[in-house]
């Protein structure tokens, strides 16, 4: 595990980031893990073609506290939720953020299905910390 905290401080956010399916392009996702990693945050970064059961062995062996999904290939409204209810499935209460091509009509659907934040493309460092720090607040 990680080194331990200095007194009065927080521990580092541990986030997951992974593709889920055969979408093969990660290169905003290895953009989007070096933004958290200079946030301070440690990143578990699973790469391409993962699946739910990948993900939730490595929120359970990692102790993350966010997911963090990749979406390009319009595959949000079904494989977002998805995710969100495995987890659960798991017994694990982890937030799932998602990044990619999402229409503005869908994220209430995303939201309604229990996805804690959608970034969009060309989202901003600030942003992307803001919204997977927003998705760990309880």
């Amino acid at each position: 595990m990680g080194h331990a905290p200095e007194e009065g401080t927080e521990p580092p956010v541990r986030v997951v980031l992974a593709k889920l399916g055969l979408d093969g392009h990660d290169r905003g996702l290895k953009v989007v893990a070096r933004m958290l990693r200079d946030a301070g945050m440690e990143v578990v970064y699973l790469g391409l073609r993962q699946t739910t059961d990948t993900v939730i062995d490595a929120v359970e062996q990692e102790d993350v506290d966010v997911v963090g999904i990749s979406m390009l290939n319009a595959g949000h409204l079904t494989l977002g939720p998805r995710m969100v209810e495995a987890l659960a499935d798991a017994g694990l209460d982890v937030p799932v953020v998602i990044g990619g091509i999402v229409p503005d009509e869908d994220r209430p659907a995303m939201a309604a299905a229990g996805v804690a934040g959608v970034l969009g493309p060309g989202a901003s460092a600030d942003e992307v910390v803001a919204c997977v720090r927003a998705a760990c607040r309880p």
